[in-house]
């Protein structure tokens, strides 16, 4: 079994990709595909259809997901020199 640098739970930054600098929590880590799902990044529309709960259907937001290299620990990130500065004021 692999071991990866951030389980469920934990707090996260995206270092690389088109979701760089979203935080979130990870949600899922999906072991086979090396990939995570993490809380209010990388979104994905899903188109349901017309059933009991929605007459209508719907089209539902849910989480895709990222690869486990293009996540930083919030803690690892903040201490880092990545972290930009907050300006002066």
């Amino acid at each position: 079994m692999q071991k990866f640098h951030v389980k469920r739970g934990d707090s996260v930054v995206v270092i690389a990709g088109s979701q760089k600098g979203k935080t979130g929590k990870v949600l899922e880590v999906l072991l086979a595909k090396q990939r995570a799902r993490v809380e209010g990044v990388a979104m994905m529309k899903r188109h349901l259809k017309k059933s009991q709960e929605h007459p209508q259907g719907t089209i539902a937001e849910r989480e895709g997901s990222i690869h486990i290299s293009n996540l930083m620990l919030q803690a690892t990130f903040d201490a880092s020199k990545r972290k930009k500065p907050a300006p002066a004021v």
